[in-house]
């Protein structure tokens, strides 16, 4: 018998029951047909961040940074990269801590980029400091 995930949509949110044997073959959603995975971070807000995180079955790996970042600057591809490796097993994503200053006092980010790693609804892992792709796909891996 095949196990659903559930994943919301990075295009409307909407809440997806897809079955684990169909997460490589490009799922789309129910409400709005986008595409579920689209092998690049998707940007949470204050407003989507809760369905995302507490509603995923995979694991969400979050990088909060800021735009006048310099580390998270030279981090944001690294991130793309490791975002088209871990698809669909992991849904990265990014939360400007400038514009949703909520969400980073919540977590408690001191410092930026900050790595937080959540599966059902719970932070799992947390690392700080700019990484290469590589090293944020292998301590992605390490942490499930």
């Amino acid at each position: 018998m095949s196990t659903r995930k559930h994943l919301a949509c990075p295009n409307c949110a909407s809440l997806n029951r897809i079955p684990s044997e169909r997460l490589h073959e490009n799922p789309k959603c129910g409400k709005c047909s986008q595409h579920l995975f689209t092998a690049s971070p998707i940007d949470l807000s204050q407003t989507n961040f809760n369905q995302h995180i507490s509603r995923s079955d995979i694991p969400v790996l979050v990088d909060f940074w800021a735009p006048w970042c310099g580390p998270c600057k030279m981090m944001a591809p690294a991130f793309k990269q490791a975002a088209q490796q871990l698809e669909p097993q992991f849904r990265l994503a990014k939360v400007n801590t400038e514009a949703e200053q909520t969400l980073g006092a919540q977590f408690g980010i001191r410092s930026i980029p900050t790595l937080a790693l959540f599966h059902r609804g719970n932070e799992i892992a947390r690392q700080a400091g700019a990484m290469s792709a590589n090293d944020i796909v292998n301590w992605a891996r390490q942490q499930v």
